[in-house]
């Protein structure tokens, strides 16, 4: 069943790109006592997520801050070499560039999508939420392909 309002977010383990390399990071350990905007990506440098999605993201970074929030993070089921080279490509700043490699947090979450025609294997749907200490407290989903609700402007005006 597809994660929504309320839920608890599923334990799975995900990378990040650290001073030292590649580093494992616990789902508890990243959202668990926080109040944390997250958003997810089909892909890394792929148009509408360069184009629009993060630069969204860093543009109101300082308001959602303003706003309470303690992180901002960026999810995407590649790798955390990509996912840093992206976010240094971005300037993503203060964004928290998250890899799923295996997908395994997105497909926890049921929002994952085939695009194995496309070349791309499984990919997340674009979303985003804020997870207060673990737990959902809003959810803005796209159906696969689309960039409607996802973006930064909509989740500011949730908080």
């Amino acid at each position: 069943m597809t994660i929504k309002v309320g839920d608890k977010l599923p334990e799975a383990t995900l990378m990040e790109m650290t001073e030292s390399g590649p580093s494992k990071v616990s789902v508890a350990d990243l959202f668990g006592g926080k109040k944390v905007a997250l958003f997810a990506v089909p892909g890394a440098f792929t148009p509408t997520c360069s184009a629009k999605h993060l630069p969204g993201f860093i543009d109101n970074l300082d308001a959602l801050k303003a706003k309470g929030v303690d992180e901002v993070v960026c999810l995407s089921v590649n790798d955390p070499f990509v996912m840093a080279a992206w976010g240094k490509a971005q300037n993503s700043g203060d964004i928290r560039m998250v890899a799923d490699p295996d997908a395994a947090f997105t497909k926890a979450m049921s929002v994952e999508f085939d695009a194995s025609g496309a070349g791309l294997g499984v990919r997340s749907r674009r979303y985003s939420m804020l997870i207060d200490n673990g737990v959902v407290s809003q959810l803005n989903l796209e159906e696969t392909g689309g960039f409607e609700v996802s973006d930064a402007g909509t989740l500011l005006g949730q908080i």
